[in-house]
Formats: structure tokens, C-alpha cells, sequence
């Protein structure tokens, strides 16, 4: 059990029977009443983001992650297919439990499987990937400078705002936590 001064941030807690983890918290001490902790909170197994008031003091349950590094292989409909890279042992996973980030895999890609008491409750995609765009509108020469946007599609099906000057089968770089266009890795 730990309480709300054990706080930080990417800590995970049980709360009415879900894992969170803590994205962002801030303790408040108001002139009148007692203090509390306001926490941004995002659910481990649905990607979904709450704000939530605990009184300080408050005791609550952290949950244990244990953090596997698998390799994704194919998937069909609604299950995902992983591999253990020490042992090759493969574990089948639902859509949902790799959360927004699930329209940057591609197959091969490195995850990591988050596990509690033996079961898998989410799967977290890399930070950043690398990605060939497949669609986007040509660039059109002197229209850099404006620094505007325009939207491509990658490999994947995700769809990123990208510079005017990527092309089609450029590589790109992508923030898969914000889907921000980072760079270009490689260019056509």
C-alpha cells in the first residue's frame, strides 16, 4: 500500500479494480480544508485518460508491472500475435490492449508486454518508429517557406501532418505518443 506522498510520475495504482498509470499530479494545499493530490490518470489496458481528486493521505494499492520485450508477428481480425525473444514462445493479445498506438505497428516491430500476476494487461509500442509514406500530395517547389502541413499517409494506415517537402516513399521519423512528424530519416 503507499499514499498519495509516494506519488510520481509513470507510477502504477489500483483503482476500483483497474491498473493506472500516473501521467501528471499535483498537490494542492487550499487556505480552507485540507490538502489533496489532483492526478491525470491513463488506463493500462483501454489507453483511456482520467483526472481524478485523492485527499492527502489517501492509501491506495501500486500495482506491479513486469515489462517483457516481445516481437510482434501478424495479426488476425482482433487478435495480435507476439513472440518471446528469449524463449519463442508466442502469446496471442486483444486490439485493445495496445491502445491509440496500435496504427504504427508493422509486423517484426519491437513491443513491450506489460504483464501483472501472469496476464497481460497492455502493450506498449516504441516512442518513435520509423515509416515509409505511401500517400501524399506532391510537394509543390517555393512552398517550404510558408511552414505549413499537409497530411500523409504511412505504411502502417497511420495518418501524420507532415512538411510541404516530404514525397512518397520517404522515410519519416513519428512521436507515436503525440503522432507529431519528428523528421525525415531518408528521402525517395
Amino acid at each position: 500500500m503507499i499514499d498519495t506522498s509516494d506519488f510520481r510520475n509513470g507510477l502504477h495504482i489500483i483503482v476500483d479494480g483497474d491498473i493506472y498509470t500516473i501521467v501528471e499530479f499535483m498537490h494542492v494545499k487550499p487556505g480552507k480544508g485540507g490538502a489533496f493530490v489532483r492526478t491525470k490518470l491513463k488506463n493500462v489496458r483501454t489507453g483511456a485518460v482520467i483526472d481524478k481528486t485523492f485527499r492527502a493521505g489517501e492509501r491506495m494499492e501500486q500495482a506491479f508491472l513486469e515489462r517483457k520485450p516481445m516481437q510482434f508477428l501478424y495479426n488476425q481480425d482482433d487478435e495480435y500475435y507476439l513472440m518471446d525473444m528469449d524463449t519463442y514462445d508466442q502469446i496471442m493479445v486483444r486490439r485493445e490492449q495496445f491502445g491509440d498506438g496500435i496504427k504504427y505497428l508493422k509486423e517484426n516491430m519491437e513491443v513491450t508486454v506489460l504483464m501483472h500476476e501472469g496476464r497481460v494487461v497492455g502493450v506498449e509500442i516504441p516512442w518513435f518508429v520509423e515509416l515509409q509514406v505511401v500517400e501524399t500530395d506532391p510537394g509543390v517547389r517555393g512552398d517550404t517557406a510558408s511552414g505549413g502541413s499537409k497530411p500523409a499517409t504511412l505504411e502502417t494506415g497511420a495518418v501524420v501532418r507532415v512538411p510541404f517537402h516530404i514525397n512518397v516513399g520517404d522515410i519519416i521519423k513519428v512521436d507515436t505518443r503525440t503522432d507529431q512528424y519528428l523528421e525525415r530519416v531518408k528521402a525517395q
